[in-house]
């Protein structure tokens, strides 16, 4: 006996082509899993996508006026626009990286400018990185507004040459070692030799501000970084990849001439900023300075000794 169908139910029809099934019944694959450091975070349309989860509401133009560009500075030689942008790529909020090089070399100058898709979002960031240690590397984030209007530029620097330094200072330490005196401080870089790739014992401190270099030079000269004391003095204002100039004083460019009373030597490539007075304190430890001279509008100087062992 066939059973009856119930009352106000179609029968079926044999060889009749089911209905499709509802979207809910469809056995469809499980979304990734969202990494836990995602977790509570707005996503952007395209990780939303993936991970089948609501986008982040879309930004609202920003208007004319607002400053949503942020400044970071201190940046290592390799450190390029990819790893800046990997730095913030978790906030969602990074619309371009920009950072400054030479426009002779095409050489990173270590800072540069990162625009976000509103003021909120870069002061989000500015709360929340400036300060933190930076990944894969011993250093902190240096974070700031960028002004309305400024032009990409760091404006002028000012440069000191330090010397004897021990094996063990990095750039790090170096450039910390100066700016808990000088807040003005933009970077270090101790020269390394090309071969062996170790420390020669040099290196040069680069300055926003000309009276802090001025003091620096006297202030920190003979203390301590790391074990042994420093030797300080002015450096051509130059920059290269570092921001700084790799030239060493010239303080031993004693004149060729066999004269045994020749007791003057050359200095080149001074700061603009280097007066004779700041030239006789740095030569004075090696000998009786009688005279120093530096011509106007010249970047090198005269340093006259009462002898000329003092010279050599």
């Amino acid at each position: 006996m066939m059973p009856q169908p119930q009352p106000g139910v179609a029968p079926p029809q044999w060889g009749a082509i089911p209905p499709p099934m509802p979207p809910h019944q469809l056995c469809a694959p499980a979304p990734p899993l969202l990494p836990p450091q995602m977790w509570g975070q707005p996503l952007p349309p395209q990780q939303a996508a993936y991970y089948g989860r609501p986008a982040a509401p879309t930004q609202a133009p920003a208007g004319p006026n607002e400053v949503r560009t942020l400044w970071i500075g201190d940046l290592q030689y390799w450190m390029d626009e990819n790893y800046v942008y990997n730095c913030f790529a978790s906030t969602g909020e990074v619309q371009s990286v920009k950072l400054i090089r030479d426009k002779q070399t095409g050489q990173l100058q270590g800072y540069g400018f990162i625009e976000f898709t509103s003021h909120a979002g870069a002061e989000r960031v500015l709360q929340t990185f400036n300060g933190a240690m930076m990944p894969n590397v011993e250093m902190a984030y240096r974070l700031n507004w960028a002004t309305a209007g400024e032009k990409r530029d760091d404006g002028a620097d000012y440069t000191i040459f330090v010397g004897d330094l021990a094996a063990d200072v990095t750039d790090y330490v170096l450039q910390e070692t100066f700016r808990v005196q000088y807040p003005s401080v933009k970077g270090a870089k101790v020269v390394m030799d090309k071969l062996t790739m170790r420390p020669k014992g040099y290196g040069f401190v680069k300055f926003g501000d000309p009276t802090e270099q001025t003091r620096a030079m006297t202030e920190m000269n003979g203390m301590l970084c790391s074990s042994r004391p420093m030797r300080i003095g002015p450096a051509a204002n130059k920059q290269k990849a570092t921001g700084v100039q790799e030239k060493v004083p010239s303080s031993q460019g004693v004149q060729t001439d066999n004269d045994p009373s020749n007791s003057t030597i050359f200095v080149g490539g001074l700061d603009p900023n280097a007066t004779e007075d700041v030239l006789k304190q740095l030569f004075t430890p090696y000998g009786e300075v009688v005279h120093v001279k530096i011509p106007v509008g010249k970047r090198c100087g005269f340093v006259q000794y009462a002898s000329r062992s003092s010279a050599e």
